[in-house]
């Protein structure tokens, strides 16, 4: 942390989000957002429960003669795999899901295929078009716009909400919840469901046609909800979800490995992370992740700040995976220095959906039941 940042009196959150807003008593808005947020979301362990069952219970219902009651997208991370420890204790028909980008590390790998062996669930990999995704990929990277990642986050959602029509799969289990990821600045990220924008930084940076990488509009999206009635539960939401007795449990009960931080299963990831980020943006997601888990008690704020002292990352390793995304994507140091150095631009400097979206959440609020 640098004595040039104002950071929050609560969290580790600074003004290296330029977005940031603190009260009179120096507590950031990402505080309080949190804490609005999980008083109106999260519930006390009998009231989870309770809650949990009926929509497994309702999961049930509506997966009777059908092969498969809901679907799970997996990356062998921790939180789509504790969800697949508790649907496996559920005794659902869960039908996982794995979107291969051509990124995933040797402990992700194995992570699926522990959790596959004490499961017993079936697994439907999409693998991406490994040339579309690499000339998709250096696209963003030659737009300099900061979410790098918005295109495997859509791939996957796409892929799943698909594959749910498909099967008719009413019920979509998510790993997202509020205890590890509600923090995270706007500025820093970008919106995951915006194809148009996708493909405007795409037509404008790449020398190939998406011929069949995963799109998914705004507006098919909100058809797929809000229509075909798709319903995504984020099942961690309704228990004491903590990271640390979760990662217990599935080392015990799966044989599964921690990858050391946060989305670090994915090599890509753990470079963008932990050398993208800081290097061209000024960026430490470890901020983010670490004041999620002060707010939800799972950590102090003193220990987080030491954790900050640390490396991202260990330079050897950092060394070998820069090594190795750059071959995989063609870019010589020359070229990928240029894209280091080259001024960021916001998403919203290409055409995006934006507009739509507002419109859609205003409609929503018109129609919400009161």
């Amino acid at each position: 942390m640098s004595d040039n940042y104002i950071i929050c009196k609560r969290c580790i959150m600074d003004t290296t989000d330029p977005q940031i807003e603190f009260d009179t008593n120096g507590i950031c808005n990402h505080c309080r957002r949190y804490y609005e947020i999980s008083s109106k979301n999260l519930f006390d362990t009998k009231e989870g429960e309770k809650k949990l069952k009926e929509i497994v219970n309702s999961i049930k219902e509506d997966g009777k003669n059908k092969k498969y009651e809901c679907i799970l997208g997996v990356s062998g991370g921790l939180d789509s795999s504790y969800v697949a420890y508790m649907a496996k204790k559920f005794g659902l028909r869960v039908l996982l899901v794995h979107v291969d980008n051509g990124w995933n590390s040797e402990i992700s790998e194995k992570n699926i295929e522990c959790i596959l062996k004490k499961t017993n669930f079936d697994i439907y990999r999409y693998e991406i078009d490994w040339e579309e995704f690499r000339d998709l990929q250096r696209s963003y990277f030659k737009s300099s716009v900061v979410d790098i990642e918005v295109i495997t986050d859509h791939a996957i959602s796409a892929v799943i909400y698909r594959l749910s029509v498909k099967r008719r799969i009413k019920y979509i289990l998510a790993g997202g919840n509020i205890a590890t990821e509600t923090i995270m600045p706007r500025s820093w990220n970008y919106i995951k469901g915006d194809a148009r924008n996708i493909k405007a930084i795409h037509k404008r940076f790449g020398t190939r046609k998406l011929k069949s990488f995963p799109l998914l509009s705004i507006l098919k999206r909100g058809y797929y909800k809000n229509i075909l009635g798709i319903k995504t539960i984020k099942v961690l939401n309704y228990i004491n979800y903590n990271r640390s007795e979760a990662m217990k449990i599935l080392e015990k009960e799966f044989g599964w490995e921690y990858y050391g931080k946060k989305h670090h299963e994915s090599i890509f990831t753990r470079f963008y992370q932990a050398y993208i980020l800081p290097g061209k943006f000024g960026i430490d997601k470890r901020k983010a992740h670490l004041s999620n888990l002060i707010c939800s008690g799972q950590t102090t704020r003193l220990e987080a700040l030491e954790e900050m002292k640390r490396e991202i990352c260990p330079p050897e390793l950092l060394e070998k995976d820069k090594k190795y995304v750059l071959n995989r994507l063609g870019f010589s140091e020359e070229e990928f220095e240029k894209f280091m150095n080259d001024k960021p631009k916001s998403h919203l400097d290409f055409p995006n959906a934006v507009a739509i979206l507002k419109f859609a959440k205003f409609v929503k609020r018109i129609f919400k039941p009161v």
